[in-house]
């Protein structure tokens, strides 16, 4: 390998101060207290996701820190199982490792931790991680054994931070953006609530209620199937040539309205939908999870596509195409649709005829156009901000690959601005 000037190939034990892994067993859950860091609780894009963790208690957390405490600027990763999944530790984390999970304490003297962790991520450290697991059984592995004599090309330290700064730049603004979605998805599911489920619309004090089998709800208002409000899995015609958008189970977001990682492929299987239809997993534990996007990405030469066959497809008919992702998103569709489900353990799918008696309410009309006209642009500018971060993304990712590897020089990169994002 050729290496620009001032660069040098080490063995990776070069550059930290240690290398650990975590305990072997798993210890007993606890409701609270430090986290138990485990492979979900690493993102491929190198971030902690804190959703969903095991804690431990008190008690037990000495005995489970007695080889390692982990502590800010680590950088944690996998090592056996899912591979290739690298995070730093931020400030104030509190907790142990979990099973098959290790970690770095870089020497900051003589790597950068930020350019370090970027480093993970390029072509070149993939290959050294491919070149020497172990395949198992069951499993793949790192030994860890052999880990410290891998090889990293390392810059000088002062380009290793601009390298990072630069790509850092990048990830600030996703993060920012990304923020922005959530908040914006946030006001919307409050607004539902106040409106569809507390009833506190704009003049809800001058309304007079009416019994139903909701409870008291406004007089103009009723009680209706969802199957009279709502189309489930409603006929759509996708063209058999050429290729289309799929959106795969995986594009769902957890907490978003966000699709993303859409593919291009060809044929026309698995559900079929358009712009302003809802997509919710049909299957456990997916649904369980809150996977459920709204779909307003095609492009009009292309109205329709297809997703995953465990989709279900929801279309507005008598509501607003917003309204019915946020009932999709409510806790009470999802604990009809849990209770639903039948099927082999861990196959569990939604039985979709059973919702079709789910209650909702029809609101009358002026208030119905008056809620969309809240929400879209909520809608709107979470889909402006997601454009842009897979602008942001595509733009680091290659970056990411040429500066980790010297192929371009950094004085020739300027920094990223939101402004020029929103021009692209």
């Amino acid at each position: 390998m050729r290496l620009p000037e001032n660069w040098e190939r080490v063995p990776i034990k070069a550059i930290y101060d240690g290398l650990y892994d975590g305990p072997h067993a798993t210890p007993k859950p606890s409701e609270d207290g430090p986290i138990f860091l485990g492979i979900g609780n690493v993102t491929e894009d190198g971030h902690l996701d804190y959703s969903k963790v095991r804690h431990i208690s008190e008690d037990d957390y000495p005995k489970w820190t007695k080889r390692v405490t982990p502590q800010r600027g680590d950088i944690v990763f996998t090592y056996e199982a899912t591979l290739n999944r690298y995070a730093i530790i931020p400030e104030g984390f509190r907790g142990c490792l979990g099973r098959r999970m290790a970690l770095i304490r870089p020497n900051t003297e003589k790597v950068d931790t930020r350019f370090l962790h970027y480093y993970f991520f390029s072509k070149d450290w993939r290959e050294t991680i491919e070149a020497n697991k172990l395949a198992g059984a069951t499993v793949d592995r790192v030994p860890l054994t052999q880990f410290p004599e891998f090889p990293i090309s390392l810059p000088p330290l002062t380009i290793q931070q601009r390298i990072s700064a630069i790509l850092s730049a990048y990830d600030d603004l996703i993060e920012n953006n990304t923020r922005r979605i959530e908040i914006l998805e946030e006001m919307a599911r409050r607004l539902y609530e106040e409106w569809f489920v507390h009833f506190r619309f704009p003049g809800h004090e001058e309304v007079s209620f009416k019994e139903s089998e909701l409870g008291e709800i406004p007089e103009g208002w009723e009680v209706r199937r969802l199957e009279d409000t709502v189309a489930l899995n409603p006929r759509t015609k996708v063209p058999k040539d050429g290729e289309k958008w799929f959106v795969p189970m995986g594009a769902l977001s957890e907490s978003s309205m966000i699709v993303g990682s859409l593919e291009r492929k060809p044929g026309n299987s698995g559900a079929k939908f358009q712009n302003g239809d809802t997509l919710v997993a049909r299957i456990t534990p997916c649904l369980e999870n809150g996977k459920t996007g709204f779909v307003d990405f095609l492009p009009e030469d292309q109205p329709t596509a297809c997703g995953s066959t465990e989709f279900i497809v929801l279309r507005s008919i008598s509501l607003c195409p917003e309204m019915v992702y946020l009932l999709a998103r409510s806790d009470r569709f999802r604990d009809v649709a849990i209770k639903s489900m039948s099927g082999a353990t861990g196959r569990q799918r939604v039985r979709v005829e059973s919702l079709v008696e789910f209650p909702v309410v029809q609101p009358d009309n002026a208030t119905l156009e008056a809620f969309q006209r809240f929400v879209s642009p909520c809608f709107k500018q979470a889909r402006t901000l997601a454009l842009k971060n897979r602008n942001l993304r595509t733009q680091r990712d290659l970056l990411l690959p040429k500066l980790v590897s010297g192929e371009i020089d950094v004085s020739d990169i300027t920094m990223p601005e939101d402004k020029e994002v929103e021009a692209a």
